[in-house]
């Protein structure tokens, strides 16, 4: 598949990833190169708005005028350092980017951008997995990398108060002198953001037993599209009305801009250890799972790594993982210990009664470090022996995961490519790594066409198409597998009550662009959609 992006500066089109948009361009216009390949293959983005690029200068003049110094990017070498998040595949540079230090100036811009119906993308630390903070060509990005402060740290209410740009692991670092952390660990938590945690509802390792962010979250501050600031929820534990502080948390940055967040803090466990358990397949070792929370064990962490993902990690970072197995599973006990010990002798014995062929329980907190640091460490682990993967995020019921992963296996093999499964295996995240190199013909389309079928089969076994990682632009159009054309229309009426021009993060999401003004109306009839000149992709 050929990959290309439009610069918004000059017009080109450069052979360096997806193709979003097309222009319609004489073939002659200096300094603009003609389309290459079929962009009807790609992923489509709407089609960037003329009269908006050509008042650039404009844009660049009133938001300095907001922000002033440093906190307007117009350079396009500059701007190129956020043409993609996580989801390295999908890359635009963005018409602007706009770095404000204060909540004042995210309200000026939000209202002037709204005013001037300019498109705006939130964007936290770029960490998204689905091309969540994808920029557009003819759109602002809101970069919240300067609200990087911790506000507050109430230990007698056990809650923080911080801004959206502290990253997830910087709240437990600042909070761990007093035997408190924050629980939802997602892998990248070195470098993610609370404020992308919301926005993509991030989970971790140990989500199983202490829920996603929107379990750990108590309120939020956020400033709507024409700058008005609503608070939602606050140090208590819970609000009456509408559970507002459950629509925003995950809603992908659709519905308005994080400017604070009072998250909930936990005290550390008394006792926590691990215990390594390898299986001679990975059905047996789906099968453990089962029967482990089956028997009313709710572990800390349960994690699942197959073999390539297991030899991945252990040359990464040397944790001592068994390497004669096909499966590993990684449990994690926590709680007082008498019942620390209890647990890890009962989950040994169902495990044996799995065909577990190796057992190991971490006796000291290093060698439990160890444990979790190749898990944490699986991503990377996987760059080191593929030019290129691609990460997907489903979720399936447990007791369906020895027939998700033998078919899998038969993808794998027809698409001929490799893949290394690392997954939440006690919720039924999965984490299938797609293995393939961008620069062989096809490979990336064939990535990408394996990663769909096995959303699709999520949702067949009666899963869903994403845990944690969110929509963006990566599963937009398979929302239709898992949801009708009424539960999509009822979707986009939360947005537009939100959002009446759609200028936050449009083209992520839904996979049919409606104006507000349509909704409930939009109806095919003889093949044919109404108001055929309207823009939709």
């Amino acid at each position: 598949m050929v990959q290309a992006v439009v610069d918004p500066h000059s017009g080109a089109v450069h052979s360096a990833c997806k193709w979003y948009y097309q222009f319609d361009e004489p073939a002659e216009s200096p300094g603009r190169n003609p389309p290459i390949g079929n962009p009807e293959a790609a992923m489509r983005m709407p089609e960037p708005e003329q009269g908006i690029i050509a008042r650039r200068a404009e844009i660049v003049r009133a938001l300095r005028g907001i922000v002033p110094g440093e906190g307007v990017i117009d350079d396009i070498d500059a701007l190129r350092a956020y043409e993609s998040d996580g989801l390295t595949a999908y890359r635009q540079v963005p018409l602007i980017a706009v770095l404000p230090s204060t909540t004042e100036q995210v309200s000026r811009v939000l209202a002037y951008c709204n005013q001037a119906s300019v498109k705006v993308v939130p964007r936290g630390a770029g960490t998204s997995l689905s091309g969540g903070a994808l920029p557009l060509a003819d759109g602002v990005l809101l970069a919240m990398t300067k609200f990087n402060r911790i506000l507050e740290v109430d230990f007698d209410n056990r809650c923080a108060v911080v801004q959206p740009g502290v990253t997830n692991l910087g709240i437990t670092d600042a909070v761990a002198h007093a035997g408190y952390y924050y629980a939802p660990d997602p892998s990248s938590q070195i470098a993610c953001t609370i404020g992308g945690n919301v926005a993509e509802n991030s989970g971790g390792v140990h989500c199983l037993k202490y829920g996603l962010t929107t379990n750990n979250l108590l309120g939020l501050e956020i400033l709507l599209i024409d700058g008005t600031a609503i608070r939602i929820g606050g140090k208590h534990l819970d609000s009456e009305g509408y559970d507002l502080l459950g629509l925003m948390t995950g809603s992908e940055g659709l519905l308005g801009v994080v400017t604070e967040v009072t998250v909930r803090l936990l005290k550390k466990p008394e006792t926590a250890r691990a215990i390594l358990l390898g299986f001679p397949s990975a059905e047996q070792a789906g099968d453990c799972v089962a029967a482990i929370i089956g028997a009313g064990i709710v572990p800390g962490g349960m994690e699942m790594m197959d073999r390539l993902a297991i030899h991945a990690a252990d040359d990464f970072v040397h944790a001592g993982y068994p390497r004669d197995v096909e499966a590993l599973l990684i449990v994690e006990l926590d709680g007082p210990r008498v019942e620390v010990d209890d647990l890890i002798a009962r989950v040994s014995e169902i495990a044996e009664s799995k065909g577990a062929t190796t057992s190991r329980v971490s006796n000291s907190e290093a060698e439990r470090d160890a444990f979790w640091a190749g898990r944490k460490a699986a991503f990377p682990a996987i760059g080191r022996i593929s030019p290129d993967y691609y990460c997907m995020d489903g979720t399936i019921p447990r007791h369906r995961l020895p027939v998700v992963l033998a078919r899998m296996r038969e993808m794998s093999e027809r698409y001929g490519l490799r893949v290394a499964n690392v997954f939440h295996a006690g919720d039924g995240n999965l984490h299938p790594l797609i293995l393939y190199d961008a620069n062989e013909t096809d490979e990336l389309d064939r990535a990408e066409r394996f990663g769909a079928e096995i959303l699709k089969l999520c949702v067949e076994v009666g899963g869903v198409l994403t845990g944690e990682h969110g929509v963006g632009v990566e599963k937009r159009d398979l929302m239709g597998v898992m949801f009708s054309e009424a539960d999509l229309k009822q979707q986009q009426r939360v947005k537009c009550a939100f959002d009446p021009q759609s200028l936050l993060n449009p083209g992520k999401v839904f996979p049919v662009l409606h104006r507000c003004a349509e909704l409930g109306r939009m109806h095919i009839s003889g093949g044919k959609l109404p108001f055929p000149d309207l823009p939709r992709f």
